[in-house]
C-alpha cells in the first residue's frame, strides 16, 4: 500500500515502460549535481512545485525508433514521429492543474516577412501555485514532408492557485521559417500556417489557430 516513486538519473532517455506500470510515479533527475539531493528531496515531499519540461522525446522502447543506419528524419524526435511515444518532448508534471483560454492573433493574415503575436488566458486551476511552461509550435500545411511541428516559442509563467493571467507571446517573422525544397534553404514561405500552443508537443493537448502568410 506505500507509494512507489522512481527517481530516474540518466543523462538521456530511458525506456521506462516496465517501471510506468508498478511506479506511482517518475521523477527524471537527470545528473542533478551537489545540490540533486536537496531538489530532490523538496519535490518529492512537496515543498516545490516542479515545472520542469522534457528536453527530449522518451520512446517506449527501441521499436519505436528506425534502424540505427536510417539516415533519415522520418519517425525521430516529436517533429517526425507519428507513434505515440512513453513521454512526449515538451511533456512534465505539477502539483497543480492549467487551463488555456481559446488565443486570438494579432493577425490573422500577414506579408511574410512581417510579425504578429499570439495572445490568450491562462488560468491555475488547482489548490497550489506553480509554474506553467507555455509552448507554442507552428506547422506548416503546405509541408505535408516537413515536420509534423515545430517548436517556435516557450514562456515559464507563475501563478497563485485560482489566478488567471493573459498571456501575450510574439512571433517575429522567423517563426514562419521554414525549409525550403527547391532552394535547400531556410526562407519565409507564404501559405497557411498552424500555430499550436499548450503545456506539451502532445497533438490532443495543443490548441491551435490558423495564420496566412501572403
Amino acid at each position: 500500500g506505500k507509494k512507489v516513486i522512481l527517481v530516474n538519473c540518466s543523462g538521456s532517455a530511458m525506456g521506462l515502460a516496465p517501471e510506468t506500470e508498478v511506479c506511482d510515479a517518475i521523477l527524471q533527475a537527470w545528473y542533478p549535481g551537489q545540490a540533486g539531493g536537496t531538489a530532490v528531496a523538496d519535490v518529492l515531499f512537496g515543498d516545490y512545485n516542479p515545472a520542469g519540461r522534457l528536453p527530449v522525446t522518451f520512446y517506449k522502447n527501441v521499436s519505436q525508433l528506425p534502424d540505427f543506419e536510417d539516415y533519415t528524419m522520418t519517425g525521430r524526435t516529436y517533429r517526425y514521429m507519428k507513434q505515440s511515444p512513453l513521454f512526449a518532448f515538451g511533456y512534465g508534471l505539477s502539483y497543480t492543474t492549467f487551463s488555456y483560454g481559446k488565443a486570438s492573433l494579432g493577425d490573422k493574415s500577414i506579408k511574410a516577412g512581417d510579425k504578429t503575436s499570439l495572445s490568450f488566458t491562462l488560468a491555475n486551476t488547482g489548490k497550489r501555485e506553480g509554474d506553467e511552461v507555455v509552448q507554442v509550435y507552428v506547422r506548416n500545411l503546405q509541408d505535408p514532408e516537413g515536420p509534423t511541428k515545430t517548436l517556435r516559442a516557450f514562456r515559464r509563467v507563475h501563478l497563485k492557485a485560482g489566478e488567471k493571467q493573459q498571456v501575450a507571446i510574439d512571433l517575429p517573422a522567423t517563426t514562419f521559417e521554414w525549409f525550403d525544397t527547391h532552394t535547400n534553404t531556410l526562407r519565409i514561405l507564404p501559405g497557411k500556417y498552424e500555430v499550436l500552443y499548450g503545456g506539451s508537443s502532445v497533438e490532443d493537448q495543443l490548441n491551435k489557430v490558423q495564420v496566412v502568410l501572403k
